[in-house]
């Protein structure tokens, strides 16, 4: 809250224009009954459905620090990126626009009691990756890669 529709338009920092931001990150996260961290949105698009921790990356930071940036926003969660799992970039991925999603696999560094929603996350909760509730974007895509990968 406070800030202007032009902050939210995301200008470039050098020559001012008004660009899109299609580099998006999140976070796969599980605890050590191996359940998997979700949020449930609080905003649009897919408000009220659970999601991967994530968000867009900023022009100040690499995909790495974005997504640590935006898993403590979302979960309070202190975490390091352990591997990268794959990039997806349906068209079809997002309602509202175009965006390309770097998916990390990250480990918990802090206190897993820390954990709590905030930023645009209403709720959070551990689930079991073989029963889901419904996800927003491509995420259900997105864990049964990370599924194929545990199994290598």
């Amino acid at each position: 809250m406070g800030k202007s529709i032009t902050d939210a338009l995301n200008p470039c920092p050098k020559c001012g224009r008004y660009i899109n931001r299609p580099a998006v990150v999140d976070g796969i996260i599980l605890n050590k009954d191996y359940e998997i961290l979700l949020i449930k949105r609080g905003r649009d698009p897919f408000k009220g459905e659970y999601a991967i921790p994530g968000g867009f990356i900023d022009w100040n930071e690499t995909a790495k620090e974005a997504v640590v940036r935006e898993v403590k926003e979302e979960t309070n969660l202190e975490v390091e990126v352990v591997d990268f799992l794959n990039y997806y970039d349906s068209i079809k991925r997002d309602k509202k626009r175009r965006t390309i999603s770097l998916v990390f696999i990250c480990r918990i560094t802090g206190d897993i009691n820390n954990v709590k929603a905030g930023d645009d996350a209403a709720e959070h909760g551990w689930f079991k990756v073989d029963n889901l509730p419904e996800l927003a974007f491509d995420h259900e895509k997105i864990i049964n890669d990370f599924k194929k990968y545990r199994r290598l």
